[in-house]
């Protein structure tokens, strides 16, 4: 892989792979090792893709995984992050409120609100990334939905009292 080719799986991809690690792991961190790995592991694979698209599932498959792999590790199940870095660039291109409460959602409905809304992704694109039946994804995005509706509203009763 030349430097160019480099250039470009950074630019193109970095802010997609720590999107997706961070709403997985919910630590800046351990996002930004993932993007790392992916990277490597990209270098590394021999695939060859036949379109942007397949490249581009081939990433978010990838760092799922990856995400899937810390997540089981013995050392994150041993230790707590703390992640409270400010104007972290992860966290800036959600929006604050929402993505607050997306977080607080179960891990599969997490991630399938977040590739469906935030990455414009499909249903069966999303079932093809996460390992899981199109009907499982569909009850994410439900389940998620419903959730995050009664987070919202619970929020937003939350602010309203703190300005009156």
């Amino acid at each position: 892989m030349d430097e160019s080719e480099a250039r470009r799986l950074v630019t193109t991809y970095s802010n997609l792979i720590l999107r997706i690690s961070y709403t997985y792991l919910k630590s800046t961190y351990e996002a930004e090792d993932v993007c790392q790995n992916v990277f490597l592991k990209y270098m590394d694979d021999k695939t060859e893709f036949l379109d942007e698209k397949h490249e581009k599932a081939w990433i978010i498959r990838t760092t799922i995984n990856t995400c899937k792999n810390v997540l089981k590790s013995a050392y994150h199940k041993k230790v707590v992050i703390m992640d409270n870095v400010l104007g972290d660039t992860v966290k800036e291109e959600l929006y604050p409120e929402v993505r607050e409460q997306v977080l607080l959602l179960p891990k599969n409905y997490r991630i399938a609100i977040y590739l469906f809304y935030f990455e414009g992704y499909n249903v069966k694109e999303i079932a093809a990334a996460m390992g899981k039946s199109e009907n499982a994804v569909t009850l994410y995005l439900s389940r998620g939905r419903k959730k995050l509706k009664g987070l919202l509203k619970d929020y937003g009763k939350g602010r309203m009292a703190h300005y009156e």
